[in-house]
């Protein structure tokens, strides 16, 4: 009898934390080495934000709370979702788990049974395939790439649909590529879903306030109301408001699918830290105007990346309406000799070689599922992506 689950086979550990992980070893042993792979904001939680949860320590909000979300975060999410969204939601058919990535992982095991499809459009974020395997279900992959802006079409979306999807998972702007779709291009997909009435959405809009050159964010829900009573839309606090470690997402959706992830959560991870939920009732609340500053910073930064990774030989950098990535290909790298002989192969040879000989730490686009790219999160300092791009140009010039 096998120790460890058969389920676990079916899924891998995240490349993204994989990257983070050996960068800090080689800086650990003493390498120069500029990382370039997580997905936070290099700057602190607003002062207003980290006082809440300082005084919800000092008042003993350190007991348990209802297993899906305070009465008090539920009621500043539906605020926030008529407010910025037009979706209104009743405090039952909001819940509150441990980030986003719990959100995402309670739907599935609440919905999900063997033989289920999830469309997933590619590039995906790492973790979408693999959360959809651990619930049982089976993940359709459905390329999206450079040549149509890294969006998915109405008529690639509707090809893939089939008697099994039970979920469209959809992810604007995009983590890897930045991407976003207008209310427009949105409207195309959601035409398609609105012909198939079995099929649910789940739209995961986590960098909603980083778009961009006067960018109007759009959900699903919103530009098709019709479609609201089978989407879950998905939300948190980790990216806009530089919240990370806090660990708090939260979603809205009809009131059958909320009761069911609530079971799923009583029985895992329970309720979400108090600390953070009182800190994230002052987040959706509270003061908004550190965003447009922040927004400029990565745009400036955005521009610097693309500029520099646009001057690198056999790079190929498409400017993103938003997030804090950028997802170059470097088809014209593949086939390719480094400097010190590694033979560039695929995406994760470049990224490998870039690492042991640039200490330039990417992630290669096969974890993302599509290749040949690499993904950059610029959510660091100018200095270090200034020095970042010299040494991806570098290393791309000594290419033979």
């Amino acid at each position: 009898m096998a120790f460890l689950s058969d389920t676990l086979s079916r899924v891998k550990p995240s490349p993204t934390i994989a990257v983070t992980t050996k960068a800090k070893e080689l800086k650990a042993a003493g390498r120069d080495v500029i990382g370039l792979g997580a997905g936070e904001p290099d700057f602190d939680t607003p002062d207003n934000i980290k006082q809440a949860g300082i005084r919800a320590i000092e008042e003993g909000q350190t007991k348990y709370t209802a297993v899906d979300g305070t009465p008090e975060l539920k009621q500043a999410i539906a605020a926030k979702f008529a407010r910025e969204n037009g979706l209104d939601y009743a405090p039952s058919q909001i819940t509150v788990g441990s980030g986003g990535k719990q959100v995402i992982y309670n739907a599935f095991m609440a919905t999900l049974n063997p033989g289920d499809e999830v469309i997933i459009p590619a590039p995906y974020w790492v973790s979408y395939p693999d959360m959809v395997l651990l619930a049982g279900g089976e993940p359709v992959i459905v390329e999206a790439g450079i040549d149509t802006g890294f969006k998915l079409t109405a008529d690639a979306l509707e090809a893939a649909i089939t008697p099994r999807t039970k979920w469209f998972l959809f992810n604007s702007p995009s983590n890897p590529t930045g991407a976003a779709y207008s209310a427009e291009e949105l409207k195309a997909l959601t035409d398609v879903l609105m012909r198939h009435p079995d099929v649910w959405v789940l739209s995961d809009d986590m960098y909603e306030h980083l778009v961009f050159d006067n960018f109007v964010f759009a959900t699903p829900a919103q530009v098709e109301p019709g479609l609201k009573d089978r989407t879950l839309t998905m939300n948190g606090v980790s990216k806009a408001y530089a919240m990370t470690g806090w660990r708090i997402g939260y979603a809205g959706g009809p009131e059958q699918l909320i009761k069911a992830m609530g079971k799923v959560q009583s029985q895992s991870t329970s309720n979400p830290c108090s600390i953070s939920q009182a800190a994230a009732v002052e987040a959706l609340n509270g003061t908004q105007e550190f965003i447009r500053p922040n927004q400029a910073l990565f745009k400036r930064r955005r521009d610097l990346v693309v500029a520099g990774l646009n001057a690198c030989p056999g790079i190929d950098c498409p400017v993103p309406e938003g997030a804090f990535y950028v997802y170059p290909s470097v088809a014209g790298c593949i086939g390719k000799t480094s400097a010190q002989g590694a033979e560039i192969a695929d995406d994760e040879a470049f990224a490998t070689a870039l690492l042991e000989e640039e200490g330039v730490a990417v992630v290669f686009g096969a974890a993302f599922g599509l290749s040949p790219h690499f993904r950059v999160s610029y959510a660091t300092s100018d200095k270090a992506l200034e020095e970042a791009c010299n040494r991806i140009k570098r290393f791309c010039e000594r290419l033979t």
